[in-house]
């Protein structure tokens, strides 16, 4: 039986009076994203037909999703918001502090001892406010929300970008910071800009080599990584209905590479299958009395050009299975070309690891299409030439895996079976011998900046789907084409890998014997949450100080950065996860990995107190403590990637004002006006050249501070000069009261309190 059915049964009583009431009042046929939204106002009713990409519109979550690097701060701050208990249904994960490195069970005891103290802090916050509780080592949050929680039509939100997985059963889940999540687990309405809608059509059949990965590489190098920026994507049309449920969320949550909102498919036969094998027949026999709401208007689908803001076909019977990298997700080659793409680039062709696993690729039948590869390696006598890395997705695809044999498998040619967790994917990987030398990786994640799976700048990290990551692992070169290449066995002989094969769902079911999973106190009032003042992991939270009404003024440049700024560079991941909670101490890798346009280094800039150069957390410091405002200056799609509000935390502790940029990732820009900082674009983006080293800044009419109304910005240079630039805003009413109140959980304490 289904978690929260009661929950689910009152969504599903009211939806198909809401969409009526939405159809009638936009007067026309009505996508699933429209369904959904419009099922999920804050106001039951509504006589205004938002506008796509400017209407700010409040929503009523159905749940919240955490995991335990982003939980950490997400909980400090609803320990500050005055509830007993969580207003909806919510739970924490504990998949990102398990570092691999040895194999499951070493990895996993260690990483105990290792973050235990953050551990039994997420689980006592998790019992004392409702709030349900997944041990680690139960599964990746993303894998698991998909086998528990997710349910056709619901709206979910959660604190990491790759929340949108759950797309992959119908839903519309969104990524968030931390302070998002407070405000709905507080019982309040969750702010959104009600977003454009992108219409991807699937006609055919996958076939051969070609998987459900191979969908959003495609898309990916289509949109790029800031396309779907402000958009839902939907998915439909034939070839959509002939992809399984965890195809479906793989495509999903790969979505938060092109910076899409979500993305979502209608409620269709595999979705149904796939909750009925995850013993919830309970919500497919709900979700199947009302399937017509559950997916786009027929109208719509017939003609999507007329109801959607873009519309992108691709036929899946000669979609060609895709490599994209390094360094960026949207650089999509696919197999027929990457060898002449990585010769001319000069990107090394050895491959030195296969990894498998992530929140994107680690169901029961990713891993069965590549155990199929693997298994004729081991059948025509071939041996890897690259290591192999496995994360399964929960304890429960785990479990299954090992009783078919499919672990079995990887381990006969020698593969490391990692913690049911995220390990490499978010940079939990000790990886040995690891340096600065140029190598080449392939995985079945997501995202593959610089540094993020090992810490090597020149890691040369590409993704493609896990079919391809055994092939081109088992074959060790990155040009290696299985469609038409063929490998030397142990005889000498030349033998070609027949395409993958594999199981939607397992024959016999899933299968586990403790699924990790601990339910709160019934009631919680007496458990008590204690964070050592010692602790060099845990921090109370100390509120930001409210707006003083007045223009900022002397205000120095902190840095300019210069090219791609993800929020890997702002607040990186992987050895600095073990400081997620605790503001200070992780304060001190802000920015460290943005590239300063003035030198082209990381991690060095001038001091206007010193003149001397040094590292952009040191310097900010400085700035704080002789009570000089700083700000930041960014380019293109400042912010894109993981929806960790570290990014916007650290900064605004660090004593950052203002972000200003030519353009920013939606979660992003949302988090920096929750914490009641300043996120600005350039009016005119060339004037982010007429920034120079030297800086002084000074707002002009910041206590004019309004809605729609542009800001003007002096910039004061060494030689006395000056530039007066024009900065835009999205800032609407309630935002700029986050802003004077010095951040929105401010506000949530000051209401708590009245």
């Amino acid at each position: 039986m289904a978690f929260d059915i009661d929950m689910i049964k009152a969504v599903y009583n009211r939806m198909p009076a809401r969409v009526e009431a939405a159809r009638k009042l936009l007067g026309k046929p009505l996508t699933l994203s429209e369904k959904i939204l419009y099922s999920h106002l804050w106001e039951e009713s509504t006589n205004e037909a938002f506008v796509r990409g400017k209407s700010y519109v409040d929503f009523a979550p159905d749940r919240v999703a955490m995991q335990d690097a982003t939980a950490q701060m997400a909980l400090l701050q609803f320990m500050q918001a005055g509830k007993d208990k969580v207003a909806v249904p919510s739970t924490t994960h504990c998949d990102h502090l398990i570092l691999a490195k040895q194999g499951a069970d070493k990895d996993l005891k260690s990483s105990l001892t290792a973050s235990g103290e953050v551990f039994n802090f997420l689980e006592s916050v998790s019992n004392k406010y409702g709030i349900g509780f997944w041990k680690p080592g139960a599964g990746i949050i993303h894998q698991v929300v998909l086998e528990n929680y997710a349910f056709p039509g619901g709206m979910m939100i959660g604190t990491d970008s790759h929340t949108v997985n759950a797309g992959g059963l119908g839903m519309v889940a969104i990524g968030v910071g931390g302070a998002d999540a407070v405000d709905v687990m507080a019982g309040m309405p969750w702010e959104l800009k009600f977003p454009k809608l992108i219409g991807v059509k699937l006609t055919g059949k996958m076939n051969g080599w070609t998987a459900a990965k191979d969908v959003i590489l495609k898309v990916a190098g289509i949109l790029t990584v800031k396309g779907g920026t402000g958009a839902i994507v939907e998915y439909f049309g034939p070839g959509a209905l002939s992809l399984s449920g965890t195809g479906k969320g793989t495509i999903c949550n790969m979505g938060a590479e092109i910076g899409a909102t979500t993305s979502t498919f209608g409620y269709d036969d595999a979705m149904e299958r796939y909750l009925r094998t995850t013993d919830r027949a309970d919500i497919a026999d709900l979700a199947n009395e009302i399937r017509p709401h559950l997916t786009g208007d027929p109208e719509v689908y017939a003609n999507p050009e007329q109801y959607f803001d873009q519309v992108i076909e691709i036929d899946l019977s000669t979609l060609e299975p895709h490599v994209n990298g390094p360094f960026t997700p949207d650089r999509a080659t696919p197999v027929s070309k990457m060898r002449a793409e990585a010769e001319a680039n000069g990107w090394p062709m050895d491959v030195e690891w296969g990894l498998i696993g992530s929140c994107t690729n680690s169901s029961y039948e990713d891993l069965s299409r590549a155990a199929s590869i693997a298994q004729q390696a081991v059948d025509k006598g071939l041996t890897t030439k690259a290591d192999f890395g496995i994360n399964p997705g929960s304890e429960q695809v785990r479990f299954t895996a090992e009783r078919d044999g499919l672990l079995q498998i990887f381990e006969d040619l020698d593969a490391t079976i990692f913690t049911n967790a995220c390990g490499p994917c978010i940079g939990q990987w000790e990886r040995a011998g690891n340096n600065e030398r140029v190598n080449t990786i392939v995985h079945s994640f997501n995202r593959n900046f610089s540094k993020r799976a090992d810490g090597n700048p020149n890691t040369h990290a590409f993704v493609t789907s896990p079919e391809m990551v055994a092939a081109i692992a088992i074959s060790g070169n990155l040009g290696f084409n299985p469609i038409t290449d063929t490998l030397t066995n142990d005889k000498g002989e030349e033998v070609k890998l027949d395409p993958p094969v594999g199981d939607e769902l397992p024959d016999k079911g899933f299968d586990v014997e403790e699924n990790g999973y601990q339910a709160p106190a019934e009631d919680g009032s007496n458990v008590q949450v204690i964070v050592s003042p010692d602790s060099k992991r845990l921090q109370l939270l100390e509120p930001f100080d409210p707006w003083d009404g007045k223009n900022i003024t002397g205000a120095k440049l902190l840095i300019k950065a210069f090219g791609k700024c993800t929020t890997d560079h702002i607040s990186m991941a992987g050895p600095w996860l073990r400081f997620r909670g605790h503001l200070d101490n992780i304060s001190d890798n802000c920015l460290i990995g943005a590239v300063n346009a003035f030198g082209q280094a990381t991690n060095k800039v001038k001091n206007q107190i010193t003149g001397e150069y040094g590292p952009v957390p040191a310097t900010a410091r400085q700035y704080k403590a002789e009570g000089i405002p700083s700000i930041v200056v960014g380019d293109h799609n400042y912010g894109e990637g993981s929806s960790r509000e570290h990014a916007a935390m650290e900064p605004r502790f660090l004593g950052v004002k203002a972000v200003l940029v030519k353009s920013f990732a939606r979660i992003h820009e949302t988090n920096l006006k929750k914490q009641g900082m300043l996120g600005l674009t350039f009016a005119d983006e060339s004037d982010y050249d007429k920034i120079q080293e030297d800086d002084t800044i000074n707002f002009l009419d910041l206590v004019d501070f309004a809605p729609g109304k542009p800001l003007t910005i002096e910039f004061i240079h060494a030689d006395g000069s000056k530039d007066i630039v024009l900065a835009n805003h999205t800032y609407n009413e309630a935002q700029i009261g986050w802003f004077k109140a010095g951040s929105a959980l401010n506000l949530i304490k000051q209401e708590a309190n009245q």
